[in-house]
This record gives C-alpha cells, structure tokens and sequence, in this order.
C-alpha cells in the first residue's frame, strides 16, 4: 500500500506566496515522475507541475514563470513553490506519483488534496 499525504495549502492575499509538500510512504521500490494537479469545482483536474527522477520538469503556461517544483528522491517528496499567486489558482492542488512496487506492480497514486485560496 503506498500512500500520498499532502501539507502546506490555505489562504493567501493575491501576489502572495505559497508551499505545498507532499509525502509518498508505504510499499514504494521507486517513484519515476511526481506532479502536482489542481481541481476547480465543475472543472476537470489538470496538471500544474511534473518532475521526473531525473529533475526533468514540465509546467502548465498558467504556472510557468510563478511556480517551481522540486523533489527529494531520498526522502520521496514533491514541493510546489507558488509565488506572484492569482485568484485563478483558487483550486484544491493534489500530488500524484507513478510508483513501483517490489512485487513489480506499478501504479499511479493520490494524495487527499489541499485547497488553496487566493483571495482578490
């Protein structure tokens, strides 16, 4: 059983500034990528960040620029630093991982979720 859990979410001032971690623990032999996605109500979820074990990194355009994330493959965390934040990124943010298990299985998980809010 591997298991996401997430940390660092709230309310923040536009133009603030904000760091999300996320945890990965349990039956885990590697992590390839690690990613950050968000949720809006009614919307679908959509990838904000993904960085690979090699630190190979992709962002959506609405977070180029704005935000960075970065891992510890030691220690299996993602964080997502969020700088210049806009009412827009209102959203609940969620850590995903593409794990392998010893037993060979490999399998994307999910943390529970952490809302931000950006208020105007």
């Amino acid at each position: 059983q591997v298991q996401l859990v997430e940390s660092g979410g709230g309310l923040v001032q536009r133009g603030g500034s904000l760091g999300l971690s996320c945890v990965a623990s349990g039956s885990i032999a590697s992590i390839s990528a690690m990613s950050w996605y968000r949720q809006i109500p009614g919307k679908q979820r959509e990838l904000v960040a993904l960085i690979v074990s090699g630190s190979s990194t992709k962002y959506a355009d609405s977070a180029k620029g704005r935000f960075t994330i970065s891992r510890d493959n030691a220690k299996n965390t993602v964080d997502l630093q969020m700088n210049s934040l806009k009412p827009e990124d209102t959203a609940v943010y969620y850590c995903s991982a593409d794990v392998a298990t010893p037993s060979g299985d490999i399998a994307v998980y999910w943390g529970q979720g952490t809302q931000v809010t950006v208020s105007p």
